[in-house]
């Protein structure tokens, strides 16, 4: 198995990782605020990678990898978890996925201007219209607008993608849980502060699904998803591997579907066939 491949195959249990957080959260808020799931997350997730990097003992990062590091810890630990729990005050979940059917398409773009890289022609007509697909789904099935929402999502696909293609960069050199683990550890601070200030004033009303749900964003959404999908991003290419992204809300809603009864949709269906088969033309031109 060469090296691309293998990159595209540690970034789809990325993906599939990350597809679990949409029940998970969902499960979650019922029990605790957006902003202190949002902090707490990062919290526990900083508290396992810093155990595991004294552990290990590994290097500490050099001073040049601060910044990279900083726009990791602004992009993925703290901008698009509390941008999107912004935004979903304004928005509903359905229509977030408007603009998470974007990300792909921020990815590239900053891998090509942080990371150097440059896809054919032919990958960027493969991601225009995967994100049409995705966007196209959300906008049939999501309820009304609201601009400080839309701004909100904006803001998040943009910092999120620049978190992604910065750490796709800097997993080539330093490994893809370093550069996660790295990066919660130097978000620690704020995340730890936003924690507390929003700590739920009791306890005793909240119950296991949403504790279960806050276990698996904390460990699996905020760390061990990033493990693989900064592996893949580094191996296969932050633009083309970037563009599984566009599988997550699909499989997110067929894993909200199995945990939580919810129904599927035909166009879903048609929607994710679509999206699949634009995958995999971006993976060939990328």
């Amino acid at each position: 198995m060469d090296e691309t491949t293998r990159g595209w195959g540690s970034g789809l249990i990325g993906v599939m990782i990350f597809a679990g957080s949409l029940p998970a959260t969902r499960a979650a808020v019922a029990g605790f605020t957006p902003l202190f799931l949002t902090s707490a997350r990062a919290v526990i997730a900083a508290l396992i990678a810093a155990a595991l990097l004294v552990a290990l003992r590994e290097k500490r990062p050099e001073r040049d990898d601060l910044v990279s590091l900083t726009l990791i810890a602004l992009g993925v630990v703290i901008g698009f978890p509390l941008l999107t729990a912004l935004a979903l005050t304004h928005i509903t979940a359905a229509h977030s996925i408007v603009f998470i059917g974007l990300l792909p398409l921020s990815t590239a773009i900053f891998a090509v201007v942080r990371g150097g890289e440059r896809p054919k022609p032919a990958f960027w007509v493969f991601s225009c219209l995967g994100s049409a697909s995705v966007a196209g789904f959300a906008l049939r099935e999501s309820g009304g607008a609201s601009l400080t929402g839309d701004l909100l999502m904006l803001a998040a696909i943009i910092v999120c993608g620049l978190g992604y293609a910065e750490g796709a960069h800097l997993s080539r050199r330093l490994g893809g849980w370093q550069v996660i683990s790295w990066a919660l550890v130097l978000a620690l601070p704020f995340t730890a502060a936003l924690a507390l200030a929003t700590w739920p004033p009791e306890w005793t009303g909240i119950g296991a699904p949403a504790v279960a749900g806050l276990a698996y964003v904390s460990v699996f959404s905020m760390l061990v998803g990033f493990v693989f999908w900064y592996r893949g991003l580094a191996l296969g290419g932050a633009a083309g591997v970037g563009q599984l992204q566009l599988l997550q809300p699909f499989l997110g809603l067929m894993l909200a579907a199995l945990v939580l009864g919810e129904g599927i949709a035909w166009t879903m269906v048609a929607a994710t066939g679509l999206t699949i088969l634009c995958v995999a033309g971006a993976k060939r031109f990328a």
